[in-house]
């Protein structure tokens, strides 16, 4: 994996982060309600653990999230 995309799953992982912060859910909860594990939830989170994810999850992630699905692509600097 370059550098450039794992830097890309570092940035997706920190975007859904801070928009589960923000709804207030658990990483637990955010789980249960896509059917991942939490500890799927917490790789994808974990920003020294590149985790690759599934466009369906993705999708069902910004569901629950509430954020349409290009917010979670949106690197802030």
């Amino acid at each position: 994996m370059t550098e450039q995309r794992a830097n890309q799953y570092r940035q997706l992982g920190l975007t859904i982060a801070y928009y589960r912060k923000l709804r207030g859910l658990t990483q637990l909860q955010l789980a249960e309600y896509t059917n991942l594990s939490r500890t799927h939830i917490s790789n994808l989170e974990a920003p020294n653990m590149p985790t690759s994810i599934s466009l369906e999850s993705l999708f069902d992630i910004a569901d629950i999230l509430d954020v349409p699905i290009g917010k979670l692509f949106e690197i802030r600097e």
